[in-house]
């Protein structure tokens, strides 16, 4: 295996190195968000908040997906760092096998459910028929997120973490040409719209997939062979859904709460819809240094967790908080600040900035607990404790988010920036209870690899 271009990972190995790509492969894909919102909002209104509710459904979707690529990195980083390099080429192809099969599955499932689904987002006529033609499209190419999901996690646990930056990049690159073309170049008078948008959307993730895979075998990470799940890995399987599962089911409740949210949310009128979406596309970039640093401890975390250095995974994981919070505080802040001017890149319309004001000082809340949430939720999958994030993730979500947003959103008439408050409300007593829990380290001795001596 040539690992001489890759990123050591061990204990001493600085944040930023593997942080940084992260940070600007996230800024990209955040890039990239933001343009379809820009460029749709001059199109139609109507496409922005249409798309907005898609992507709701298709995060749920990705989420399904990350069941098994989640566990690979938690499986990988952990066997790198305790040096099993016998075990990984059957790893990485038991992993992109599996999340291919179910990618294909689900992929005709959501096509077949999107009627049912529109009707359970209560997505209003108007945006209808956006919604339902963006999920057939980037719905039925689906699959193409779950080999891309997996491909990635393989190359950043191998120390490969500028792949995800420049394959994004030009991802990016793809979307807006396509974008253009479809929406004012040569091809506008076909009148394609939000069609037009997702073609775009998965021709560049086709073209990020065949990239990642060609950079797998050109830098010698490892190959695949169909040879190597003879006999079938069955016990390895298990233990890989076993971790994924509850991963999974963490975030699949996460994304059924914010849906439920977004039904209220689609209750409240348009402008309210609008104004989600658009604030939405600016809290992203809030989330980003945070995000970035969350995913980059998770694989130190493995890596240290895997070698046998629980103690040193412990210090790392608080070394972490304390760049990435007062970092996170200040981007919310500054969007809260800046919001009023921000808005009208996206609208002129003075209710919906009104309500995106009222949004962003909210947010500063949400991005406090969620930075607490991703740091030590993504190091306790790292870790191998990976059930006790869902059990809060159930209680907190819908025990204390929708309940809180509920009231505030709704009986109280504080309408969206009320929704916000309550996911504001989850993520902060959610983000003390699982910090609580790595400073007591009850994640010790849930390690996926059995220490040798």
């Amino acid at each position: 295996m040539n690992r001489k271009k890759a990123i050591a990972i061990d204990e001493n190995t600085p944040l930023l190195i593997l942080a940084g790509p992260m940070f600007l492969e996230l800024f990209l894909n955040t890039m990239l968000n933001n343009v379809d919102t820009l460029m749709l909002s001059h199109y139609d209104e109507y496409a922005v908040g249409a798309v907005g509710n898609a992507n709701t459904i298709m995060f749920m979707m990705n989420i399904l997906f990350n069941v098994i690529a989640t566990a690979t990195s938690v499986v990988v980083a952990q066997y790198l760092g305790a040096k099993r390099f016998d075990k990984m080429n059957m790893i990485y192809t038991l992993a992109v096998s599996v999340n291919l099969v179910i990618g294909l599955a689900l992929s005709a499932l959501f096509c077949l459910a999107n009627p049912f689904i529109m009707n359970f987002l209560h997505v209003s006529p108007q945006m209808r028929p956006y919604s339902m033609i963006y999920i057939y499209i980037v719905g039925g190419g689906g699959f193409l997120n779950a080999v891309f999901n997996v491909m990635l996690q393989i190359m950043r646990c191998n120390g490969y973490t500028k792949i995800g930056m420049w394959v994004t990049f030009a991802i990016n690159i793809i979307n807006i040409g396509g974008n253009w073309i479809f929406l004012y170049g040569p091809l506008g008078h076909l009148n394609m719209g939000v069609a037009g948008v997702a073609i775009s959307t998965v021709a560049a993730r086709t073209i990020a997939v065949a990239v990642l895979i060609a950079f797998f075998y050109m830098t010698g990470t490892g190959r695949f062979s169909l040879r190597l799940l003879n006999p079938f890995p069955g016990k390895l399987l298990g233990k890989m859904i076993k971790i994924g599962l509850p991963s999974g089911g963490e975030n699949l409740t996460y994304n059924l709460y914010q849906t439920t949210l977004l039904s209220f949310v689609n209750a409240m009128g348009n402008d309210s819809v609008n104004a989600r979406s658009y604030c939405n596309s600016l809290i992203a970039f809030a989330m980003i240094f945070s995000n970035a640093a969350a995913m980059s401890t998770q694989i130190i975390t493995g890596h240290l967790v895997g070698a046998g250095k629980p103690d040193a995974a412990y210090k790392r994981v608080f070394k972490t908080l304390r760049t990435s919070m007062p970092i996170t505080i200040a981007l919310a802040a500054a969007n809260a600040l800046l919001c009023r001017y921000t808005l009208r890149f996206f609208t002129e319309n003075a209710n919906i900035i009104a309500l995106g004001q009222a949004i962003m000082i909210a947010d500063i809340f949400v991005e406090t607990g969620r930075c607490l949430n991703m740091t030590f939720v993504n190091s306790l999958k790292a870790a191998g404790a990976y059930v006790f994030p869902l059990i809060m993730g159930i209680l907190c979500n819908w025990g204390l988010g929708l309940t809180t947003g509920y009231t505030l959103g709704v009986v109280l008439g504080m309408g969206v920036a009320g929704i916000y408050a309550g996911t504001a409300t989850d993520e902060c007593i959610r983000g003390l209870i699982v910090m609580y829990y790595w400073y007591k380290k009850k994640w010790l001795g849930k390690s996926v690899v059995e220490q040798k001596g």
